[in-house]
């Protein structure tokens, strides 16, 4: 890969933290559904945390193709990261609970890993887009 692409990547990446919000897009038939979720960047990993019921992971099981969207801001300018991935559902005990303990909310929705409305979702990027602050064309990359 390219140094100029290398540096794009790291720049995204470098708008990531930890945990964070974002607005995560999934398709009902033939209808685009978007809704406030939180972000888990571990191991250079995204992951989500939901409910088994809820209509995401029901959406996602039938057609796993999602993307989401995170706002930024950088002084009074604003910018923007969309990733267009496909989620998958973990079902591997291990996973679930070192994500589980580093993730600041879990305590508030499930009582432990093993818990049967806690779902775990593991988010394969395959293209990015990227607005940067100030700028008014997007860069655009796959991975």
């Amino acid at each position: 890969m390219s140094q100029k692409f290398d540096n794009l990547k790291e720049e995204v990446l470098g708008h990531l933290k930890d945990q964070q919000h974002i607005l995560l897009a999934t398709s009902e038939e033939d209808q685009p559904r978007v809704r406030p979720v939180t972000l888990v960047c571990l191991d250079g990993k995204f992951w989500i945390l939901t409910g088994t019921k809820n209509a995401k992971t029901q959406q996602i099981q039938k057609n796993p193709k999602i993307e989401f969207c995170l706002l930024f801001q950088k002084g009074e300018n604003r910018g923007y990261i969309r990733v267009t991935a496909v989620a998958k559902i973990i079902q591997n005990r291990e996973t679930k609970v070192k994500i589980a303990k580093h993730t600041d909310f879990f305590d508030e929705f499930w009582e432990d890993p093993d818990d049967p409305n806690y779902t775990l979702m593991e988010l394969h990027p395959s293209e990015i887009e990227y607005l940067r602050p100030k700028e008014m064309s997007v860069k655009r990359f796959t991975l």
